[in-house]
């Protein structure tokens, strides 16, 4: 098996790894029951509904 004949200084390992820390924000649409932002494909936090049904009873 093949092992690096130096070490890897950190700053070469940083330069290497710079890139990686920026993370995408999460997308976003709108709920078609109240209008809030939500996650795709997951029930709305504010009304409950999915797919156009009540499946979470929220207190109003």
């Amino acid at each position: 098996m093949a092992v690096p004949a130096r070490r890897t200084s950190t700053t070469r390992k940083n330069k290497r790894r710079s890139s990686v820390w920026k993370l995408d924000a999460p997308t976003l649409v709108k709920c078609p029951n109240c209008s809030a932002y939500t996650v795709p494909h997951r029930v709305c936090k504010s009304c409950g509904y999915y797919n156009g049904k009540e499946v979470v009873a929220t207190e109003d």
